[in-house]
């Protein structure tokens, strides 16, 4: 028989037994779905990741000054360490080999004011080599200048929803902001950043875009610390040029500062980059297993797809003898009922395409979990979903074949 033959047969036994039919795919139809769907959320969650840890810079080591909680950490401090300081950075940047350089930041949580309106803010003394190191870009306005930073000038710069909090939809640029009880001029505002949802290592989870930017020279000398105890930066941004070494290069720098020190444990290491690798790997792990718990879905579908054909043999059992008694061969039975079981598995693989990509969509829209759809997690949907049907198509295919003409005529 010709295999358009074989086709057109196929298409008539689907129109014939449409509910059937319909059935029969529906398993193949979740579970193509579900492979698209559970792919999709994996790839988001990966997306996500790296937007968070491109915040923090891939070729950076992060150095934060510990809050001191545990009251021996206040004394020992306070006989033998000042914490994090701008001669901790020189000290890195002179010593490390492939430092591009280093930026000291340093930190207050404080209230901003704007006419009748405030908002709680975290005030950020920073250098302009920050724009070198970190993903910061502004949306209105300049970020800090050298010549800002060398006269110690009152300018700030808003993080997103600080100034559309304070100013709602008018300019901010060139209007005073009161920090504390200290007026600075606005020069910039940040464009919307990626939100810290958990922590990252020392790293505390918060709204970036509360943040409030002013020259780290002015912070040290116009804002008071939190306390006798509190140290001059709060945090180091080490940027390396490449970041084959990053590992190594984070043990030194633990070296100089435990020596600089006085061996206190007043300060923590993070490097992003193994922080990434790590989630990239969980990540991997997690997406393989949400992609084996839909698989199974498709091949809960095969086994329907195959109880169905062996249901269709024992009911066409009379055609199969009459076909084999004018001169049908094994290979044309078999290639029919591939062919049925190949149009089963296709129909239900578009069709589960198709919910897969409007299910992943739904999700992105409906709830707070962002997907990713992907064509390679599509084309292996269909394509599993097209070698489940031809693979449990086989068997009933193959008792077809192997059924004599005499006893097939005979049966009733």
């Amino acid at each position: 028989m010709h295999y358009a033959e074989n086709l057109n047969i196929a298409k008539l036994g689907l129109i014939d037994h449409k509910f059937r039919s319909f059935l029969t795919m529906l398993g193949i139809i979740f579970g193509t779905a579900s492979v698209i769907a559970m792919v999709s959320i994996g790839e988001g969650a990966k997306k996500q990741a790296i937007s968070k840890y491109k915040d923090l810079g891939i070729n950076n080591i992060i150095v934060r000054d510990k809050d001191l909680t545990d009251p021996e950490l206040e004394a020992v401090r306070m006989k033998f360490s000042q914490g994090l300081s701008i001669k901790d950075a020189e000290a890195i940047r002179e010593i490390v080999p492939g430092v591009s350089d280093v930026a000291p930041q340093a930190e207050v949580k404080m209230e901003a004011k704007y006419a009748d309106k405030s908002s709680k803010v975290t005030v950020i003394g920073i250098t302009p080599a920050i724009m070198k190191i970190l993903n910061y870009q502004t949306d209105k306005g300049q970020f800090l200048t050298d010549d800002q930073y060398q006269r110690q000038l009152k300018v700030c710069i808003l993080g997103s929803a600080v100034a559309r909090s304070l100013f709602g939809y008018d300019d901010p640029i060139t209007q005073s902001v009161k920090l504390g009880d200290q007026w600075f001029e606005v020069v910039g505002v940040m464009q919307n950043k990626a939100l810290f949802t958990e922590t990252v290592g020392e790293l505390a989870a918060r709204d970036l875009n509360n943040d409030v930017y002013i020259p780290l020279s002015t912070f040290t000398r116009r804002i008071p610390r939190d306390n006798q105890f509190s140290s001059e930066v709060k945090q180091l941004t080490v940027k390396l040029d490449k970041s084959d070494r990053l590992v190594e290069s984070a043990a030194v720098v633990r070296s100089i500062l435990s020596r600089r020190h006085f061996n206190n444990d007043d300060f923590s290491i993070i490097v992003p980059y193994e922080l990434l690798k790590q989630e990239e790997k969980e990540r991997r792990i997690y997406n393989l297993l949400l992609a084996s718990i839909a698989a199974i879905s498709l091949i809960v579908g095969g086994i329907g797809i195959m109880n169905i054909m062996l249901a269709s043999v024992l009911e066409r059992t009379n055609e199969i003898g009459i076909r084999r008694a004018i001169g049908g061969k094994k290979s044309d039975i078999m290639s029919q009922f591939i062919t049925e079981a190949v149009v089963l598995s296709i129909s239900g693989g578009i069709i589960g395409v198709i919910l897969g990509i409007t299910l992943s969509l739904g999700i992105s829209l409906v709830t707070d979990v962002h997907t990713s759809l992907t064509f390679y997690s599509i084309i292996i949907a269909f394509s599993f979903s097209v070698i489940v049907g031809i693979t449990f198509g086989y068997l009933p295919a193959k008792n077809a074949a192997n059924l004599k003409p005499i006893e097939s005529i005979r049966h009733e």
